[in-house]
C-alpha cells in the first residue's frame, strides 16, 4: 500500500542519509508511487498525445495556453486533454507529449516543491522550481527512447525578480530562460512565426492571449497533428489559457477566452478577404 505524504516526510526527518529530493526519497522507500518507466502501449491515456503549448511575456506577468485537441492513436480528434497544469499560486507548466505520463511528472514536481520547502522552511525560487523540473525531464530518458517523451515549459510569475518568467526544456532536460515568448508540441514551427511577428514588449495581459489564440490558431492550421482541434466557436470549444501574475495563478474564464476568440478569428477572417481581394 502507497504511503501517505506525512509518513513519507517522517521518513525523511528520520533517515540517515537524508535527501533534499523528493524523487530520490520515494526511489529509496516508495518506488511504486514514481511514474512508470515503461509503456503499455494498450492504456488508451497513455496513448493520448498532447500538442501545441505556449507561454507570453506580457507587461504584467505571463500567460500560458494550450489546444484542447489528443493525437491519441484511436481518437484522433479527442478534446478533453488540458495541458496547462497548476503547480501552486505562482507556476503554471504547459505540456506536449503523452498525457497521462505528464500528469504523473506534474504532481512529482509538485510534491518536489512541497518537500524541499518544508527542509527549508522557506519558499523555493523560480530559479529552483525550474531545475527541479530539469530533474524530472532528465529521469524520462527511457519513456522517450520509447517515443513516449513529455516536454514541458515553466511560466510563472517570479516574487524576486518581480516579473513574469518562461523556461524551455529539450529532451535531456536542459533548460533555457525564454525572454518573450515560448512554444512546445507539434505545432511550433508555425505557432513560433506567429509569435515572432506578433509579439512586442510591454503588451498587456489581453493582447497576449489574442495573441497566444492566433498562434495556436495557425499551427492548428497548419499542423495535420493538430487538425480540427482549435477555436471552435459553433461548438463552444476554445483553448485553455492560465494567467500569472504578483497575486497568483488565475485560470482566464471560458466566456472571456471565447470573447478573445472570436475577435481573433474575426481578424483573421478579414484579412484573409483582404487578401483575396487584391488578388
Amino acid at each position: 500500500m502507497p504511503l501517505p505524504l506525512s509518513d513519507l516526510d517522517e521518513d525523511y526527518l528520520t533517515s540517515s542519509t537524508p535527501t533534499d529530493s523528493f524523487a530520490l526519497l520515494l526511489r529509496r522507500v516508495a518506488p511504486e508511487l514514481l511514474p512508470p518507466t515503461t509503456v503499455d502501449t494498450s492504456v488508451p491515456e497513455l496513448l493520448r498525445h498532447g500538442r501545441t503549448a505556449l507561454a507570453i511575456r506580457c507587461s504584467g506577468g505571463v500567460i500560458a495556453a494550450a489546444d484542447l485537441g489528443s493525437a491519441m492513436t484511436r481518437h484522433p480528434n479527442q478534446r478533453d486533454i488540458d495541458r496547462i497544469l497548476g503547480t501552486d499560486d505562482r507556476c503554471v507548466i504547459g505540456v506536449a507529449g503523452a498525457a497521462g505520463l505528464a500528469g504523473e511528472m506534474i504532481r512529482l514536481f509538485q510534491a518536489e516543491v512541497d518537500h524541499l520547502e518544508k527542509i527549508q522552511g522557506r519558499r523555493i525560487s523560480m530559479d529552483g522550481r525550474a531545475a527541479r523540473l530539469s530533474s524530472l525531464v532528465r529521469s524520462n530518458g527511457t519513456m522517450m527512447a520509447q517515443g513516449m517523451a513529455v516536454t514541458p515549459l515553466l511560466a510563472g510569475w517570479d516574487d524576486l525578480a518581480h516579473r513574469g518568467r518562461i523556461f524551455s526544456y529539450d529532451g535531456t532536460g536542459g533548460r533555457t530562460e525564454e525572454h518573450a515568448y515560448a512554444c512546445v508540441g507539434s505545432g511550433t514551427l508555425f505557432a513560433t512565426g506567429v509569435l515572432s511577428d506578433g509579439y512586442r514588449v510591454g503588451m498587456d495581459r489581453d493582447e497576449a492571449i489574442m495573441l497566444a489564440i492566433r498562434a495556436l490558431h495557425t499551427a492548428i492550421s497548419d499542423d495535420t497533428a493538430s487538425a480540427r482541434s482549435g477555436p471552435d466557436l459553433s461548438r463552444g470549444l476554445y483553448p485553455t489559457v492560465a494567467y500569472a501574475n504578483s497575486t497568483g495563478v488565475t485560470r482566464i474564464a471560458t466566456d472571456e477566452v471565447a470573447m478573445l476568440a472570436k475577435r481573433v478569428v474575426d481578424d483573421i477572417t478579414a484579412e484573409t478577404d483582404h487578401q483575396e481581394s487584391q488578388s
